[in-house]
């Protein structure tokens, strides 16, 4: 049986070893939608519904397939979380005029009176997060994530 460590095996073991990215960051994002979620409560929406509508306000006439692009998210799993915004009335979609297969997003009044509750609820939350990391800390964090997705 041949004891030598070849070159690359002695390579691994040098390396500093890490906690596992995917697993920590997982874990940082139920944290946090935990703590947003609590602050959006009294809103009556949770917290995906909170970034669906805030994005779909941000692209006006934006499809579904463009949206999850966006968002990084599967089609049809954009699809079901949009179905329980169009249930509660605060969004609806539009055939495309050229293409009835691509859907067009919308915002209804109900949508932006519920954004317009909902949004100081965020703006708090997202305040008490930078005062309890700081400011350059807030804007290293975004810039390394969004380093990330790109």
């Amino acid at each position: 049986m041949n004891t030598e460590n070849t070159e690359s095996e002695n390579q691994i073991e040098e390396k500093p070893q890490y906690p596992c990215l995917c697993a920590l960051i997982r874990k940082v994002g139920r944290s946090l939608t935990r703590k947003y979620g609590d602050s959006l409560k009294s809103s009556g929406l949770k917290v995906t519904q909170y970034s669906l509508l805030a994005n779909i306000i941000r692209n006006p006439n934006v499809t579904v397939s463009d949206l999850a692009g966006l968002l990084v998210m599967d089609q049809s799993t954009l699809t079901r979380n949009l179905q329980v915004l169009v249930k509660m009335g605060y969004v609806y979609l539009e055939p495309d005029m050229t293409d009835n297969r691509i859907k067009k997003i919308h915002v209804s009044d109900n949508g932006i009176s519920k954004m317009d509750e909902a949004r100081p609820l965020w703006e708090k939350i997202q305040l008490e997060m930078e005062q309890n990391l700081g400011a350059q800390n807030v804007e290293r964090i975004i810039a390394n994530l969004a380093r990330m997705v790109e």
